[in-house]
C-alpha cells in the first residue's frame, strides 16, 4: 500500500486527529498526527489486517530551530506486507509530552528514553522513563538547539568541543 493510501485510510478512520500528509521536501512521506491520538493510531496501524505495521524501526526526537515545538518522528514497517509509513507529532517546547507507544512496540522503550534524555520529551505512560545516556543529575537536554552546556559538572570543568 502506498503512503498516500495509508494517509487516506487514517484520515477516514481518525478524522481531525490526522493533521496532514507531507510529501514535498522530505525523503519519507509523513503523516502528521495529534500527540493525544498517537497511541490509538499506532494500535490501529499494528492491528489492522490491511496495514499490519508490526515493526517500529526508529523513533527520534527533533528540534528544528531552538524556538518552535519539538517533534517526534516514528518510522513503521510491515514485515509481512513490506510497506513503510512515517508518523510525526509535535510537543510543546515548554511542556513537551506525547503518549508512549512502548506497550505497542517494545522497541519504543529504549528510543523514548533516549528522546527523553536528549530532548526532554516526556512519554506519558512509559514504564520506566529515566535518563540512559546522561547522568541522572545532568541539567538540560543536550540535543536541543537552545541547550547551553554548563561550565562545570560535579566540580569538574567541562571542555567545550569546537
Amino acid at each position: 500500500m502506498k503512503e498516500q493510501e495509508i494517509y487516506a485510510d487514517l484520515s477516514a478512520k481518525f478524522g481531525d486527529k490526522i493533521i496532514e500528509f507531507v510529501e514535498e521536501e522530505t525523503l519519507n512521506p509523513t503523516v502528521i498526527v495529534k500527540p493525544a491520538a498517537l497511541d490509538e493510531i499506532c494500535n490501529y496501524l499494528k492491528d489492522s489486517e490491511d496495514l499490519q505495521f508490526d515493526s517500529l524501526m526508529n523513533l527520534a526526537g527533533h528540534d528544528a530551530d531552538g524556538e518552535s515545538d519539538l517533534s517526534v518522528i516514528y518510522h513503521l514497517y510491515s514485515t509481512s506486507i513490506k510497506h513503510y509509513i512515517t508518523l510525526k507529532t509535535f510537543a510543546s517546547r515548554d511542556t513537551p509530552a506525547v503518549k508512549s507507544i512502548a506497550k505497542i512496540y517494545r522497541t519504543a522503550d529504549w528510543h523514548e528514553r533516549e528522546a527523553y534524555d536528549l530532548y526532554g520529551i516526556i512519554f506519558e505512560g512509559h514504564p520506566d522513563l529515566k535518563r540512559i545516556l546522561m547522568e541522572e543529575d545532568w541539567e538540560g537536554y543536550p540535543l536541543r538547539k537552545d541547550y547551553v552546556a554548563a561550565e562545570f559538572y560535579r566540580g569538574m570543568r567541562i571542555e567545550k568541543v569546537k
